[in-house]
């Protein structure tokens, strides 16, 4: 296993995800935010790019190599989105963008774990319908109906997506001990919902 083309992969999924939430957060329209997000996770897609969000669904149909890379991706894409918002933040953009990055966060921070952790089992409900459609699914159309209609509704209904909230809280600048714990309740649950419908389609599977 190279950890280090991973930890690359990783990196680049990460980047991708931030110049995602730089588009959602430079529009108006929430709508077209979510939309326009949702080409992040379509270059992941397309590129075999390496995402926590998406690879965390397939622990289970894997071996212990694959569960082992797990955190290295995690990491790769906190670096991928610090990298981006750092980048953006030294534009003419950066303080807009900082600001709406800031009243996500403040939500955040206003919350309770049990919320978080309830919004990222939602978030990669639909994060594994739109990465497994796109992978699975014959015709073009549908592959990307179903990338793009998964992004776009857990972005609309709020859900908490791990990798999207390392890249407000970086543009934000309001990384600290508590804000880090979110972020990892936020992963856990994430995890939760990714595993949760392929391991229960497995088991629907071997009982037909």
């Amino acid at each position: 296993m190279n950890y280090v083309k991973a930890l690359v992969s990783a990196i680049l999924a990460g980047m991708c995800i931030g110049m995602g939430g730089v588009v959602y957060l430079s529009v108006d329209s929430k709508l077209t935010g979510a939309f326009f997000f949702t080409v992040g996770l379509f270059v992941i897609c397309a590129f075999g790019l390496n995402l926590y969000t998406g690879k965390v669904c397939y622990v289970f149909q894997n071996d212990l190599e694959y569960l082992l890379r797990i955190p290295v991706i995690w990491f790769g894409n906190l670096i991928g989105t610090s990298i981006t918002a750092g980048l953006i933040l030294l534009t003419r953009y950066g303080a807009a963008i900082s600001e709406k990055a800031a009243a996500l966060c403040e939500a955040k921070t206003a919350d309770n774990f049990l919320s978080l952790f309830v919004l990222g089992i939602f978030c990669d409900i639909f994060i594994y319908i739109g990465v497994e459609g796109y992978g699975k699914i014959p015709h073009e159309t549908g592959k990307y109906l179903a990338l793009f209609f998964g992004v776009m509704v857990f972005i609309l209904s709020g859900y908490e997506h791990c990798i999207a909230d390392m890249f407000y809280v970086s543009a934000a600048g309001m990384w600290s001990g508590d804000m880090l714990v979110r972020i990892l309740v936020i992963t856990l649950g994430n995890a939760v919902g990714g595993i949760f419908f392929p391991v229960v389609r497995g088991w629907l599977s071997k009982n037909n």
